[in-house]
């Protein structure tokens, strides 16, 4: 009787909130983990991270010292890919509004971006999650409310228009040349999970997912455990996900499981075409 190899995730952005819950969660799923964090003194955080880790067989964690603020390349991204040599990448990286709009493009646009074709032409990566958000996108949503869209479109992109029209780049352009690479015989699966306003709340096991409205926040706890569970999902788990926190009886897990029979993509709504014609090269 033969068992599959654990798959190794590389996470991208290590130190993040989100980034150190996922820690433990990935850890105890058996899966190895390559974190990459910019600072060595940032090592502490993501070994305690690891060590909240349960279950009788915990992934092997390490930890790559490598800044995004200068990965300037494809090559550069590669160069990084070649040496963990991951099956899958988890995006979870960003500039934190530190730096301003010439950091924040080059995370969350430009670094984002070469790792995206860095993965895309490589042979073995086989998914690639990126952490966005809900508000990234080109038209308001066609399930949304006339207040979601008020929301969204005149007051947060009012204040974060630089920090959306790079996210959305890099999920355009994660959702374009993964539809390529499968067109063509290739085997890559883009996620794309999109929380709503965060909040440091604990995880509460319960989420909306799938097609939600603009207005609410979801805890990062939940934004980690929906990401891992997207991941364990199976072969055919692609597309753009929402997230807000749910109440009542419905599960994260429920939750999860309805959308992706369904095969809900929140994608609905924006222009492919738009989006190839619009690829940054």
């Amino acid at each position: 009787m033969t068992t599959s190899k654990a798959p190794h995730i590389l996470l991208l952005g290590g130190h993040g909130k989100i980034a150190l819950l996922l820690t433990p969660k990935i850890l105890s799923r058996s899966w190895d983990l390559t974190s990459v964090i910019r600072n060595p003194d940032q090592k502490e955080d993501i070994v305690a991270a690891g060590n909240k880790a349960t279950g009788s067989k915990l992934g092997k964690l390490n930890i790559l010292v490598e800044s995004l603020d200068d990965v300037k390349s494809v090559e550069q991204a590669r160069g990084v890919l070649e040496r963990v040599r991951p099956d899958w990448i988890l995006w979870s990286a960003g500039a934190g509004g530190k730096g301003g709009p010439t950091r924040t493009n080059q995370i969350d646009r430009y670094a984002c971006q070469h790792f995206i074709r860095a993965s895309i032409q490589s042979p073995t990566i086989t998914k690639f999650l990126l952490v966005s958000a809900l508000s990234v996108r080109r038209s308001p949503a066609p399930w949304w409310s006339p207040e979601d869209s008020r929301l969204v479109f005149e007051i947060k992109r009012g204040n974060m228009e630089v920090y959306l029209d790079a996210k959305l780049a890099s999920d355009e352009c994660l959702t374009v040349l993964a539809a390529e690479k499968r067109k063509e015989g290739g085997n890559i699966q883009d996620i794309i999970l999109r929380p709503g306003t965060l909040s440091d709340v604990e995880e509460t096991g319960k989420v909306v997912f799938g097609k939600t409205g603009a207005q609410g926040v979801v805890s990062r706890g939940n934004v980690a455990e929906v990401a891992v569970r997207l991941l364990e999902g199976g072969e055919d788990v692609r597309g753009w996900f929402d997230v807000m926190n749910g109440e009542g009886e419905v599960e994260t897990r429920e939750a999860i499981q309805k959308v992706l029979s369904e095969k809900i993509d929140c994608v609905d709504g924006e222009d492919f075409e738009v989006m190839k014609n619009n690829l940054e090269e």
